[in-house]
């Protein structure tokens, strides 16, 4: 099995939601990669920071037959300084969280590189299961992962929105993990525009319902507009049709084998590449 063979079905909705005056938001989902920026500097600022993000991506990755490593890497390193150079035209400064799959090739095989700064997130939807691939880089997350706060008491948690890593802030490591693609399987990016109003166990069910990619998108934003809106709400949903594996079991995945993915101290792109079973 190619990367070639592999078909797709993908749809992108946002929202401003019901109470913030501009959305910060932005997304892309142009094979081979797929992504969901939140942007942060106030009004003027984070929508700027988003779509210079999300515009990195779609310079380097958007558009090629199959995505590397290198590619993200050097959007990565590309969003830094375009996020960098919109800060400067403000007073407040700007970032912004960015997270995605890309579909690249493991050594003949096809294969999600799973990347993520901040607190937006990626989920995987398979049969009735729904698992959070990546990890979020907030405060709350800190809390919960050192036992000083229960897992259930996030989203009651005054500080939540406090993120610890972003593209433009001090540290813009991406962390990043390789999977298998399976065929049926539905991938979820969203920003937390979503999942501060929708627990997983709503988003499982909406995504459960099936139906087509575009109709999903827009029911996930409605939901979270529903249960109050008060932030930007973007989704981008990802289905594979064919082309992958028939079961996750099948796989085996690991670290990239031969692939440099590291990039400077200075400019903190490094994205680790790593395997989750």
């Amino acid at each position: 099995m190619t990367v070639h063979q592999v078909q797709l079905a993908a749809a992108a909705a946002t929202d401003v939601g019901l109470v913030r005056r501009a959305n910060e938001d932005s997304a892309l989902a142009q094979w081979p990669v797929y992504a969901v920026a939140d942007g942060m500097g106030g009004y003027e600022a984070g929508d700027r920071a988003s779509a210079a993000v999300i515009d990195a991506f779609r310079a380097h990755v958007a558009g090629n037959e199959v995505a590397s490593i290198a590619q993200v890497r050097a959007a990565l390193a590309d969003a830094t300084l375009a996020v960098a150079a919109v800060a400067e035209t403000t007073e407040r400064g700007a970032g912004s969280t960015i997270t995605g799959v890309a579909l690249v090739d493991d050594d003949g095989e096809p294969a999600w590189l799973v990347f993520n700064v901040g607190d937006s997130r990626v989920y995987r939807h398979h049969g009735t299961e729904l698992e959070q691939l990546t990890v979020d880089h907030s405060l709350a997350q800190e809390l919960v992962d050192a036992g000083e706060l229960k897992p259930e008491d996030r989203e009651q948690f005054a500080q939540r929105n406090v993120i610890t890593r972003a593209i433009g802030g001090p540290d813009s490591t991406a962390d990043s993990w390789l999977l298998p693609v399976v065929n049926g399987e539905r991938l979820l990016i969203c920003s937390d525009g979503l999942t501060g109003e929708v627990s997983d166990e709503g988003i499982r069910a909406t995504l459960t319902m099936g139906g087509r990619a575009e109709s999903v998108a827009h029911a996930l934003v409605q939901r979270a507009r529903q249960a109050g809106g008060r932030d930007n709400i973007t989704v981008v949903v990802v289905d594979v049709i064919s082309g992958g594996i028939d079961e996750q079991s099948d796989a085996t995945t690991g670290v990239v084998r031969g692939a440099d993915a590291a990039a400077s101290d200075d400019d903190h792109t490094t994205i680790p590449v790593r395997s989750r079973s």
